[in-house]
């Protein structure tokens, strides 16, 4: 599975409280990328091989416009916790996988 690449819009924390299963993924934050506009977080996604998490719908918008890669995980949950969301990522891991394989899909919706 490729790696996950938080957006700024998630909390840190979920690289450290999902490493057991999706080791290897980062935050923008740690990448340099905190306030970055997201066609630069789309790029560096891209050139790295990582997956976008995000609650902005933006990311979905440029897979439609650019393709991918990158693939996004596109979180659709309104306010909430962070251990919503990592519980979230958690339960569709079945389908966070078989996005990162399937290489006809860029996009994943979790409600």
């Amino acid at each position: 599975m490729k790696l996950l690449l938080f957006d700024q819009n998630l909390s840190p924390s979920l690289v450290n409280l999902l490493a057991d299963i999706y080791p290897g993924s980062v935050h923008v934050d740690r990448m340099g990328l905190p306030t970055a506009p997201d066609r630069e977080v789309w790029d560096y996604a891209r050139q790295h091989d990582y997956i976008v998490v995000t609650k902005d719908a933006d990311f979905s918008e440029l897979s439609l416009l650019l393709g991918f890669p990158p693939k996004v995980i596109w979180i659709r949950r309104g306010n909430c916790s962070t251990r919503d969301i990592e519980g979230l990522l958690r339960e569709n891991y079945d389908a966070i996988a078989a996005l990162s394989d399937t290489p006809n899909s860029g996009i994943i919706t979790l409600f």
